[in-house]
């Protein structure tokens, strides 16, 4: 009976008895639970159609679970200003968490290829994490569970995506889909913050500025916007990586309607970050810059931007051009360090640190610093510490040997990838979009030197997919000269690479 089903047309089951059967078997519950419940059942029951088509799409193709991961990364955080209470940050952990199972289900019938995922960098991923979970023996350890908040930003992320990139999605189409929604969600970022700075903070952002965020976010009775991201720092910085990104995929990207749109994405990403006030995501586009210049083996070419870039620094560090708007005016000080007083705390800080952790080269244990240590554990020292970069949270949470190691992998991806763009990838499109990459994410390698951006939302997400893409580039490089060869676009979507 259920065979016969298969072969028959959808009209053609939905008149077979059971079908009807079933229907008028969902339609009666269905007519209890909105007489008794009323609207609010009602609404709830349509809302439950599309999540049963959401589901039936992500099991069917896993792909799915990646770019709900992407989406979220940007909206979970902002999320949680307008329904309080409710950790939405913890949905990106089960997402891919889904998302492993429904590779599993995918493939049910057939072994899932792991080949895909085996790359140094996923060895990599997987010897940080290691590192990470010997570092609940770590004697210093105050909370455990402050552990398991922090590390999800610092490695799990990491390891988790990366191994996914590499297995489901490896193929040139989804490089393009993944720079369209970092684009789109960087200039709406940039629109929302544009919104908090000329019209005003909405209820629910007002209310969050009163409660936690206006100590950090209202300064000389200036706004820094912060958009629907967690904080301006992440703002700032996030937005600085999508310009570097953005203008630089533009210059290189085909088609009139790409380079329009990933310009755009550029301006607006700069415009965001000069709003934030974030002076360290001033190291972004610079950091970013240089690369690019490095990656393009054109001595004029780098003699030409190490001009611009000799006169962005002039004119924030010994002019006063601009000096009347606050956003300049505060990405100025950036560049006069001796007169800032909370750099001069943070010398201070870091002094005090590396007295503290002479006799302690595993450091203070996971969670021990920073926010999730006022938390977790309000009695240890190194609660007491503000860990403004991410390298100064990792060295005081994971000592000396976690800093280095940790170093010594962001530089090998680095070094590795500024190799494979140099001197391997003959395209110049994809070796462009490439290079874009892999400057944004030395720009936030630079900018977490003064605030800790890597390991949070979205930015983790989003270098630890470029860090895929960079290695992939060979890979992605043989599609590209099959598709060009063949005369289709690059977003064509084929298995013969």
């Amino acid at each position: 009976m259920f065979s016969s089903l298969k072969e028959k047309t959808g009209a053609e089951k939905l008149q077979h008895p059971l079908i009807i059967a079933g229907l008028i078997v969902v339609t009666v519950i269905f007519g209890y639970l909105i007489a008794r419940g009323g609207i609010i059942i009602a609404v709830a029951l349509m809302g439950l159609f599309p999540i049963i088509i959401y589901f039936n799409r992500f099991f069917n193709d896993p792909k799915v679970g990646i770019f709900t991961i992407i989406v979220l990364g940007f909206i979970a955080i902002g999320l949680t200003r307008y329904i309080r209470n409710v950790p939405f940050g913890l949905s990106v952990d089960g997402f891919l968490v889904l998302t492993y199972v429904a590779v599993f289900f995918r493939y049910f019938n057939s072994k899932v290829n792991w080949t895909f995922a085996n790359r140094d960098l996923t060895y990599l991923s997987i010897i940080w994490f290691g590192y990470t979970v010997l570092q609940l023996f770590n004697p210093e350890v105050l909370s455990r569970t402050a552990w398991f908040y922090a590390m999800r930003g610092i490695s799990l992320y990491m390891v988790l995506l990366i191994p996914l990139a590499f297995m489901i999605f490896n193929r040139l189409r989804f490089l393009y889909l993944f720079l369209y929604i970092w684009g789109t969600f960087s200039i709406l970022g940039t629109l929302k913050g544009l919104q908090q700075i000329y019209i005003g903070p909405d209820s629910a952002e007002q209310f969050w500025l009163d409660t936690i965020g206006g100590v950090t976010h209202i300064l000389f009775g200036e706004l820094r916007a912060f958009s629907f991201f967690s904080d301006a720092g992440q703002f700032g910085a996030a937005q600085g990586a999508a310009g570097v990104v953005g203008l630089l995929v533009g210059l290189n990207i085909r088609g009139l309607k790409n380079k329009i749109f990933f310009i755009t994405m550029g301006v607006f990403g700069l415009w965001g970050m000069m709003i934030s006030g974030t002076r360290g995501a001033m190291i972004v586009p610079m950091v970013g810059g240089v690369t690019y210049l490095l990656h393009r083996k054109n001595v004029r070419v780098i003699v030409t931007g190490g001009i611009l870039l000799a006169l962005v620094y002039v004119f924030f560090a010994y002019t006063y051009l601009g000096q009347s708007n606050s956003q300049i005016r505060r990405m100025r000080t950036a560049f006069r360090p001796e007169d800032d007083a909370s750099y001069l705390v943070r010398l201070e800080t870091r002094r005090v640190l590396s007295t503290y952790l002479a006799s302690r080269p595993l450091g203070g244990g996971i969670g021990s610093a920073g926010d999730w240590g006022k938390r977790f554990s309000p009695q240890g020292f190194l609660a007491q510490i503000a860990t403004d970069s991410w390298y100064v949270q990792i060295w005081a949470e994971q000592g000396i040997v976690g800093l280095i190691l940790h170093l010594f992998i962001l530089s090998y991806i680095l070094i590795k990838g500024s190799f494979f763009i140099m001197f391997k990838l003959q395209e110049q499109e994809l070796r462009g979009i490439i290079s874009a990459l892999a400057c944004g994410f030395t720009g936030i390698m630079g900018a977490s030197y003064g605030n800790g951006v890597l390991g949070q939302m979205p930015t983790g997400i989003l270098i630890y997919l470029s860090m895929a893409f960079i290695f992939m580039s060979a890979q992605l490089e043989r599609e590209y000269i099959y598709l060009v060869g063949k005369g289709l676009s690059p977003w064509s979507l084929t298995n013969n690479t």
